[in-house]
């Protein structure tokens, strides 16, 4: 009978081992790549919530509608607006900001809520890349903060605040400040907001001159627009509108 040598058999036992090894590696690919879907899920649910929560406290993006801010902010410009203001930051005039329909001002529109556009913006609203189409804003800029004298002494004038002429640097060029004649007092918890298009702004003073609720409640601001970040060639900082009323006193 013929014997196998230890020598004669070590491949057979070394083969066996590289197998085992091989099984033991093919596993553990497995289970890498099992744990690398799993880890893609958990990744995007995480970037999920924290687009919500940046939505909901810190930032939001929104669009213009129209042109009733040109020439700081044109039709189809995508704006940064930060949610610390009001709150955490205080308002000021001269800041561009974004509220909430505070009665009316947007007329109804027949099938606004219909169509893909809609639907595809209201999924975005939800992760914070796009405002909630259901929910009606515009965008002014703050003129008069609670107890401020706000005046438009003749159509075609200036502006006036708490007794002091404003210079707009912000306003369409080829318009004078005042589209209306008008004499208000800004009540405690509202503010009073304009257009930078002025005769193309259905704003505080638009609707005061209709005899219409003319005031925006603080409650009902968004926030602050700080940036427009698209499209590119727009790029800017809304920054400039608070010089122009340094001069303003507190109201008395």
């Amino acid at each position: 009978m013929n014997e196998t040598s230890p020598a004669e058999s070590a491949p057979d036992v070394q083969a066996g081992a590289g197998g085992h090894r091989r099984s033991h590696a093919a596993g553990r690919r497995r289970r890498r790549r099992g744990g690398g879907w799993l880890d893609y899920v958990v990744t995007l649910l995480v970037a999920l919530l924290i687009a919500i929560l940046v939505k909901t406290f810190l930032v939001q993006p929104f669009f213009i509608p129209s042109t009733s801010m040109v020439p700081t902010l044109e039709t189809d410009d995508k704006i940064l607006v930060s949610k610390l203001t009001p709150g955490v930051f205080d308002l000021h005039r001269g800041d561009v900001v974004v509220f909430q329909d505070p009665g009316s001002w947007i007329p109804d529109e027949p099938g606004r809520t219909d169509g893909a556009r809609y639907k595809v913006t209201k999924v975005l609203s939800y992760i914070g890349l796009a405002p909630d189409p259901a929910e009606d804003h515009l965008v002014k800029r703050l003129i008069g903060l609670p107890g401020d004298h706000v005046v438009c002494p003749e159509v075609g004038g200036k502006l006036q605040v708490n007794g002091t002429t404003i210079d707009e640097p912000y306003i369409n060029p080829d318009t004078p400040a005042c589209q209306w004649a008008f004499d208000v007092t800004v009540p405690a918890g509202s503010v009073w907001v304009m257009g930078d298009n002025r005769f193309a702004s259905a704003d505080s003073a638009y609707h005061d001159s209709r005899g219409e609720e003319a005031f925006v409640p603080e409650s009902d601001i968004t926030g602050k627009a700080f940036v427009v970040m698209w499209p590119v060639s727009h790029w800017n900082v809304l920054d400039a509108g608070e010089d122009a009323f340094t001069n303003v006193p507190d109201p008395s």
